[in-house]
């Protein structure tokens, strides 16, 4: 059987379309407005951006200020370093002997004449005695010649006396014997000889008696044997002393380089010691700042180790010579009154007053302009504007700089940004900053 013939539409022309699509009513047609919906929307936004813009650009970029503070201004150097004491005693010993004792510790503070190394000191000991015992032997014989053998010659040259006038007697009786023939010539030259000799034994006792006496030279000997004796005591205990090794000054053991049971000998170091009572601070300074520094002048330091508690130092010397590989100048310090806590070779901040300006006009250092090469100047407020304005620059410091010329108290002046051009419309920020104090 035939399919039933479809129907078409003759003013569709040959397209397919079903008898009921084509009887079925047309869709309105969109309004003007809701077609151009988004690009209105997109126009509106623009032109609100375009009015931001105008007006951020008539107002003028948010900058930050600073007003020009008038007060007291120090200029330093800063520099670090470290503790140094001006000289260092090294310990050793005078003799060779063996280590008994070592009583101290390195670090520990020690007064003068506290014991530091002690050496075996027997055998000092012993010749020490031999001296004193030959000090009393040398004195035991001043006393035997100044107690038996000085009399002795006193009697005996008294003995002498009478024998030598006995003899002179029996010359002379012999004489007048022998004038009057009673005697010969040989009896009276045996007179003469008796009278010669005893004459001789007297003056040799006399010359025994004035050896013995104050200025006798058996006396002399005597005295020196003793003061020699003395000597030699003197010189054992000054010996036998080397074997206790004490602290010359006060201060601090930096260095210990001995142990009991070690054979020590004269040229070695023991110990070293940092003397207590005066100490110096030795930095390092930049010698683009050599200029600023001079003799006398007085600085603030502290240890990094504690850095609360800051001292006063003052500049006492400056190296005549630059350090070639580093560019800096050493300089010491002297601290009149150090803190306990202060150690040998602590690292030290030093801030070295070299300059002060009362009543300064000071502005920060990031506002001031000096990067083109011309004269510093600086951005100063004026009503809505930026205005360049050279300006003269004393005093630098901490980020801070002195103004002397071009700026007064209390005007005020941009910060940031630093790209603001002169003569530009700016906004202040609801925050202004004014000179670090």
């Amino acid at each position: 059987m035939n399919a039933p013939e479809e129907k078409r539409d003759p003013a569709l022309g040959d397209t397919d379309v079903p008898a009921a699509a084509a009887l079925a009513p047309a869709k309105p047609k969109p309004s003007y407005v809701r077609r151009h919906r988004a690009q209105a929307m997109a126009v509106l936004v623009a032109l609100a951006v375009s009015a931001a813009v105008l007006a951020r650009w008539w107002l003028g970029p948010q900058v930050i200020t600073g007003t020009v503070l008038r007060r007291d201004f120090v200029q330093s150097v800063v520099a670090s370093g470290h503790v140094e004491a001006p000289h260092r005693l090294d310990v050793g010993v005078q003799i060779t002997g063996t280590v008994l004792r070592v009583p101290v510790a390195e670090g520990q503070a020690v007064k003068a004449g506290d014991l530091l190394v002690e050496l075996d000191a027997a055998e000092l000991t012993a010749t020490g005695r031999q001296a004193d015992a030959a000090v009393a032997q040398a004195r035991a014989r001043l006393r035997q010649l100044q107690e038996v053998q000085a009399p002795v010659a006193a009697q005996t040259l008294r003995q002498s006396q009478a024998t030598l006038e006995n003899a002179r007697a029996a010359l002379a009786r012999n004489q007048e014997l022998f004038e009057k023939g009673f005697v010969g010539q040989a009896a009276l030259d045996d007179a003469r000889k008796t009278s010669e000799l005893a004459d001789a034994q007297m003056r040799a006792t006399r010359m025994q008696l004035d050896t013995t006496g104050a200025t006798g030279s058996d006396r002399a000997l005597a005295v020196a044997d003793l003061s020699g004796a003395q000597a030699s005591a003197q010189a054992a205990r000054a010996r036998a002393g080397y074997a206790a090794i004490s602290a010359p000054v006060a201060g601090t053991l930096i260095a210990r380089n001995v142990e009991v049971g070690d054979v020590v000998q004269p040229g070695k170091v023991l110990m070293t010691l940092s003397p207590r009572g005066f100490t110096q601070l030795v930095v390092q300074i930049d010698e683009k700042n050599l200029g600023l520094l001079a003799l006398g002048q007085s600085a603030l330091a502290s240890a990094d180790a504690y850095p609360t508690q800051r001292f006063n130092a003052q500049l006492a010397y400056i190296n005549p010579g630059i350090n070639a590989t580093t560019g800096a100048v050493e300089v010491k310090l002297d601290v009149a009154t150090p803190p306990a806590v202060l150690k040998q070779d602590m690292t030290v901040s030093v801030d070295i007053e070299v300059a002060r300006r009362p009543k300064a006009l000071i502005v920060p250092l990031a506002a001031v302009h000096d990067s083109d090469g011309a004269a510093p100047w600086v951005l100063r407020v004026e009503g809505r504007h930026a205005v360049r304005i050279p300006v003269k620059l004393g005093l630098r410091s901490g980020g801070l700089a002195e103004v002397t010329s071009g700026l007064g108290q209390g005007d005020t002046f941009v910060v940031t940004p630093a790209t603001i051009t002169p003569g530009a419309r700016i906004r202040i920020a609801a925050a202004s900053a004014s000179a670090p104090p």
